[in-house]
Order: structure tokens, then C-alpha cells, then sequence
């Protein structure tokens, strides 16, 4: 099958994977925008989102969607790391912020990789995981709030998801346009767009990500001052 066996298919995956993951995480943002203003609904968000079929069906989707997107990115790396053989020690003369990005995916996609794990542990794990088998925790599983305020009390987990963040930021700045790229968008002017739009959205959503750690850390989000 070419989406497995070509170099071409494998971007198509990895395009349309990182595609869904953004609108995955615009999703999640607009949760987390939620927790700031209000506890009470953020966590009925939560209690809707909690271990329900359809939400585990999402769940099993999303990793599928995550694990492709991982493995996929792997094999196209290597691919090029092989294809260009000494060359890639060689400087080129591309704009800046695309060259570090574009040259250092591989390492960007492992700091997401070890921060997606940590974020699993400090949420996942203590909210559906707890509540399909059915473990106590310190608060409840639905109770995303706590969870939140517990997470960004500790100054070393603030750090942690503030670099996971500006890694996720720098990843897609280069991998949205990417994409549209390997998408079929070739028209310069168009393809120019299509970068400008996508570092406008990619940076507004990950500084949406950004409020939120900063905000519970400080302890200045509304909901707190509300609680």
C-alpha cells in the first residue's frame, strides 16, 4: 500500500495525522479556557468527557492518531537521514526559525513524546484510567479542576509543561505548513498564506496553553479568585 510503502504516503499520514492532532488540541484548549473562568464547568465538562463509551472510543482514536503521527515521523527521519548521508552536516541558507525547526524535528518530537507522557500521568491516568478500574485517588475523576490546581502547584511541573509548550510551538510552526505543502497547496502565493496563517494560529493556540499553566501557577485564573 503506497500510504505505507512511499515516502510520499507517509507524509500524507503524517500531514493529515498532525492536522487532526491540531484540531484535537484546539479542542482541549477550549476546555482548558473553560477552567479558567469557571471549576463548576469546567469539571461537568469532565464528567461528560469521563469514562463513557464514546469518550473511550475518542480516546482509542486520538492514540491511534498520536501513535501513527510518532512512529511515522521516526521512520521519515530516518529516511532522510539516510538519504542524505554526510550532506546533512552541511549549512544551508534558509530563514532561521524554519531551519532550527525543520532541522531539529526529530529532538522537538521527543521532548512532545516525554511531555505527552507526563501529561497522561498527571490526568488521564488520574481521571478515566481511575474511573474504568475503578482506583481512589486524591481527588475524584471528575474532578479536572483539582487536578489542575494540584498540577501547576508545583513549580517543577510548571517548568516542564511550559518547555512542552514552547517545543509544541516551535513542532508546528513548521509542521503546519509543512503539511499544506504535502497536501497539494504548491502555489507561492498561496503557500505563503498558508505559513502565515498557520504560525498566527499555531501561536495563538499555544499561548491559550500557555495562560492557562501561568494562570494556575500564580494563582490568578478567575475561577480561583471565584472558588
Amino acid at each position: 500500500m503506497w500510504l505505507i510503502n512511499s515516502s510520499i504516503g507517509r507524509k500524507v499520514v503524517m500531514s493529515v495525522t498532525g492536522i487532526a492532532l491540531i484540531l484535537f488540541l484546539t479542542f482541549h484548549l477550549c476546555m482548558n479556557i473553560v477552567a479558567l473562568f469557571s471549576g463548576e464547568g469546567y469539571n461537568t465538562i469532565c464528567e461528560l468527557l469521563g469514562a463513557n463509551w464514546y469518550a473511550i472510543v475518542a480516546t482509542l482514536g486520538l492514540a491511534a492518531l498520536t501513535v501513527f503521527h510518532i512512529v511515522y515521523a521516526f521512520i521519515l527521519t530516518a529516511q532522510n537521514r539516510r538519504a542524505r548521508g554526510e550532506e546533512r552536516y552541511a549549512v544551508t541558507a534558509r530563514p532561521e526559525k524554519v531551519e532550527w525547526a525543520s532541522q531539529n524535528m526529530l529532538v522537538l518530537g521527543i521532548i512532545i513524546l516525554l511531555g505527552l507522557l507526563l501529561h497522561l500521568y498527571n490526568f488521564w491516568y488520574n481521571m478515566m484510567f481511575a474511573e474504568l478500574i475503578g482506583t481512589e485517588a486524591l481527588y475524584g475523576p471528575a474532578d479536572g479542576f483539582a487536578w489542575i490546581q494540584e498540577t501547576f502547584a508545583n513549580p517543577v511541573f510548571v517548568v516542564l509543561y511550559v518547555i512542552w509548550i514552547v517545543a509544541i510551538w516551535f513542532h508546528l510552526s513548521h509542521g503546519f505548513w509543512s503539511a499544506m505543502q504535502t497536501l497539494g497547496v504548491n502555489g507561492k502565493i498561496w503557500f505563503n498564506r498558508w505559513k502565515v496563517i498557520g504560525l498566527v494560529y499555531t501561536t495563538l493556540l499555544m499561548l491559550g496553553f500557555l495562560v492557562v499553566v501561568l494562570a494556575f501557577a500564580f494563582g490568578c485564573a478567575p475561577s480561583l479568585c471565584a472558588a
